[in-house]
């Protein structure tokens, strides 16, 4: 399994971060949403929260490349999903242009720290 990982800051207000969590708890995030989550490939999908800041974390299996443009893909319910999330979003200052969730890259891994020891 390959993971990946992104981040994305919320507006900083904190009802509207309240509100934000509440459209991704289970039964309450659209349906149409998880099933486009899936037929990206992706196996699991967790994000965290702290202050403003959120962490997505992407598993997929081998050899799948993720796609942060499900919404091009002519699913209505996504694009619908995705602006509606927009409200809410607020981009990284040294997000590319129409960029929302920025990759992170990895700067420590304890295995491999340990490995060279």
């Amino acid at each position: 399994m390959q993971h990946f990982y992104y981040a994305l800051d919320l507006k900083d207000d904190a009802a509207a971060i309240a509100e934000y969590e509440r459209w991704h708890r289970p039964g309450v995030i659209w349906p149409e949403i998880v099933t486009s989550i899936r037929a990206a490939g992706i196996e699991d999908m967790e994000i965290f929260r702290t202050g403003n800041r959120l962490m997505m974390v992407v598993q997929m299996a081998d050899g799948y490349v993720p796609s942060a443009k499900r919404e091009e893909n002519g699913d209505t319910k996504t694009q619908e999903w995705e602006a509606l999330m927009d409200r809410y979003q607020q981009r990284l200052p040294w997000a590319d242009a129409g960029q929302k969730w920025v990759p992170m890259g990895r700067i420590f891994s304890l295995r491999e720290a340990l490995a060279a020891t």
